[in-house]
């Protein structure tokens, strides 16, 4: 499971240890039972386990799919209601969120993001209005349409910005990102350092 800590394992992640338990259990009552009937299941579940690892760690639509996706809860002071009623996420949860952040008063909030293991991340307004919070155009070569959306502009537009940077296709990139003053910030694909 890498180097996740237990806030950041996905549902499949405690899933697996619950029921690796449950056969460890099984074992340890009936002894006299051959020690393959619970063996082979443990090494199933962990297969299955490593496999969806690998495959979310490769695919972007399976990841999204099966670890979820961030969910923008606050936007430049404002909460959105939808947002929130979608994700079951009630005003109980957020206000103690903030306040863990030392946040009192939602209007000091520039973005305020619910992520997919329910980890409120905060992103506070600075003296000059900004936040130093940055969308995600492009992750692991694959366009974000969610992201061109939030800033209002559309695949072309990032295809231009990616060839005034050098890149000849966005399979070249694996992250890019921008902020609020429009500064792009793109990595190379399998770069190293």
């Amino acid at each position: 499971m890498g180097k996740r800590e237990i806030g950041e394992l996905s549902v499949m992640d405690l899933v697996v240890f619950i029921m690796l338990a449950e056969i460890a259990v099984f074992l340890i009552e009936q002894p006299d039972k051959e020690i393959w009937k619970a063996v082979v299941p443990m090494g199933v579940l962990l297969a299955i386990q490593i496999g969806s690892a690998v495959i979310s760690l490769k695919n972007q639509r399976f990841r999204n799919w099966f670890d979820g996706r961030p969910s923008i809860i606050i936007k430049h002071g404002k909460v959105d209601e939808h947002e929130m009623r979608k994700q079951r996420y009630n005003f109980n949860d957020l206000l103690l969120q903030l306040r863990e952040h030392g946040i009192q008063q939602v209007g000091d909030v520039a973005y305020a993001i619910l992520e997919p293991s329910g980890k409120l991340s905060v992103f506070e307004r600075n003296d000059d209005g900004s936040s130093g919070y940055a969308v995600v155009l492009i992750a692991d070569g694959e366009v974000q349409y969610s992201g061109l959306h939030t800033i209002r502009k559309n695949k072309q537009w990032l295809m231009n910005e990616v060839r005034k940077r050098g890149f000849h296709s966005l399979r070249e990139v694996s992250l890019c990102t921008i902020n609020e003053e429009g500064n792009i910030q793109m990595d190379k694909n399998n770069e190293i350092t």
